[in-house]
């Protein structure tokens, strides 16, 4: 499921490359954020109701949304100010790092080498893909500060996401959290770019957008942390640029490089290994749970 939901991440950059530049990023990552929680809420409704939202921690649900919408909005600015491919790079492959020293902190409990092996991989993976062939590249301080701000905003979520996940309905936990996100975006985006303003087919791709890339694929990845560590779930969304390498060569005709193609290699593999030790810690699990039950 998260790396379905990866599959639909990865569509966001091509997605938006084919929309007429009229509407500014923050406004994008606003009115996703409220779309999906409309699609939530339909949703909730069709399936009878908002019933589970009131078992919710109201805390850990403002804390999951503010991070959300720090994401949202440190990813758009990091990306204007660093450029798309480093900032993508550095964004995405940060997550998974900071969700294993957070997941560290909270639970202490240190993830295992073979999962570091995995994430290390893939993120190197990633770096490769973004770099496509450079050498070098140049980023002011500030922009690459608010990428790896979006990614901790992202991995905090995740963690968070996990313990909420827990006590009611993905679909409840979605509409709480994103549309605690949206509340706070929405008037940010307004004091950052001004008045929305857009043509009809800018906002047929942010309803894709906020419907599928956002909606279906948040509701897989929060249906998938009832049964894999948040940690895990950072790593395997590192699935997301090798979609966005797959549409940028098919769809929009860019030639990669050899060190993109290596990058994906890395990516792929990464992504092998870090599934690999997550079902040897839940076979472990499983076990020691069938020897306490035979004591």
């Amino acid at each position: 499921m998260v790396l379905a939901a990866a599959v639909l991440w990865g569509t966001t950059g091509t997605a938006q490359s084919l929309a007429p530049s009229g509407l500014a990023p923050v406004w994008v990552g606003a009115l996703r954020l409220l779309i999906a929680s409309a699609f939530f809420g339909g949703l909730l409704w069709w399936r009878g109701g908002a019933r589970g939202i009131a078992a919710l921690p109201w805390r850990g649900v403002l804390l999951a949304g503010a991070c959300v919408a720090a994401y949202n909005l440190s990813f758009f600015a990091g990306v204007k100010a660093s450029g798309v491919a480093l900032g993508t790079a550095i964004a995405i492959g940060s997550g998974p790092i900071w969700a294993g020293l957070l997941q560290t902190l909270v639970l202490r409990r240190w993830p295992a080498p073979v999962w570091w092996l995995g994430t290390l991989l893939g993120v190197a993976g990633g770096a490769a893909m973004a770099l496509d062939g450079r050498t070098s590249v140049q980023a002011p301080a500030g922009g690459i500060a608010l990428c790896l701000l979006a990614g901790l905003s992202y991995a905090a979520y995740a963690l968070l996401n996990q313990k909420l996940a827990a006590r009611a309905a993905p679909g409840a936990v979605n509409l709480a959290v994103f549309g605690t996100a949206a509340l706070i975006s929405l008037p940010a985006a307004f004091a950052l770019a001004g008045p929305l303003a857009g043509s009809a087919r800018t906002w047929g791709v942010v309803l894709y957008l906020g419907l599928v890339a956002t909606g279906l694929a948040y509701l897989l990845f929060t249906h998938a942390l009832r049964h894999i560590s948040g940690a895990t779930g950072v790593t395997l969304a590192l699935a997301e640029p090798v979609t966005a390498f797959a549409l940028a060569v098919a769809v929009v005709g860019e030639t990669p490089s050899a060190m993109a193609t290596w990058g994906l290699a890395g990516v792929l593999g990464g992504l092998l290994i870090v599934v690999w030790a997550e079902m040897r810690a839940a076979k472990r699990t499983k076990a020691a749970a069938a020897a306490m039950d035979g004591a």
